[in-house]
């Protein structure tokens, strides 16, 4: 399904801002999708406005044929799942009582968790390697865990769609790996997963898809081996970089200097 997310001339304005200039693209199911561009770009503000966290100025916007600006929150939270950049406020809760709190969309009236939450959360704890830290509090966390963390809160919310924003942003080598790894295997199970992300060498490793953005507009979209160049590079954030592949064929960005330097 090319059209599993279907994003069409999305604009979002803030007072005399206009963070998202007529966005348009297309996206087939069990992809891990890079959104890559500098600070300021609209890539947070268009997962927003996927999930209806904003209500966009105009355009288009599907998940799995459902057009989201018909839908209540509650409905669009069965489709799309966000992981934030940061935890936020956690109130002294246990690992498992945050990740239980992505149950929040199949709640009827008085919330109480069932059986079935119940299982399916301490599924996703172990999914995660989460079940041993199940009853330590969120805030004694090591970033990787809580990052895990959050990811295993929105997957327990059962989604088609899942946005993660700068999920490696404050991890070690080690966690920002075991991190991808985790949202490529997702992605392989038949969920669509967009990042957006600063590390364009690892977006360029584990992503099939690359989204370029700039001032509120897609540059260019595709394979990142493709798209990935050292043109695009000096474009899109006014650095020269060496961009080439390792000894196994992955592809690497490196960054030499600002492109407005003497």
């Amino acid at each position: 399904m090319d059209d599993f997310l279907t994003v069409r001339d999305l604009r979002m304005r803030f007072d005399d801002h206009e963070a998202l200039k007529g966005v348009s693209y297309t996206m087939g199911k069990g992809l891990l999708v890079g959104l890559i561009g500098p600070n300021g770009c609209g890539k947070s503000t268009m997962m927003k406005c996927i999930s209806r966290i904003h209500d966009m100025t105009s355009g288009f916007i599907s998940v799995d044929g459902n057009d989201v600006s018909t839908m209540k929150p509650a409905e669009v939270a069965k489709l799309v799942a966000n992981v934030p950049a940061e935890a936020g406020q956690t109130f002294g809760m246990t690992v498992m009582d945050m990740v239980m709190l992505g149950r929040y969309p199949f709640v009827d009236r008085i919330w109480w968790e069932t059986k079935e939450d119940e299982r399916v959360v301490r599924e996703a704890l172990r999914t995660f390697g989460l079940d041993h830290l199940r009853r330590k509090p969120v805030s004694l966390l090591s970033s990787g865990e809580r990052q895990r963390a959050l990811i295993a809160k929105a997957y327990v919310q059962e989604p088609k769609l899942m946005l993660v924003d700068e999920p490696t942003s404050h991890l070690d080598m080690k966690y920002k790996l075991n991190v991808m790894e985790y949202l490529r295997k997702m992605a392989r199970s038949d969920m669509t997963v967009l990042v957006a992300e600063h590390d364009i060498s690892l977006m360029a490793r584990y992503c099939d898809v690359c989204i370029i953005m700039k001032q509120g507009e897609i540059v260019t979209i595709g394979d990142p081996k493709e798209v990935i160049t050292e043109d695009l590079i000096r474009d899109v954030y006014e650095v020269e970089a060496r961009v080439g592949l390792d000894v196994d064929g992955e592809i690497y960005v490196l960054p030499k200097r600002y492109a407005g330097m003497e």
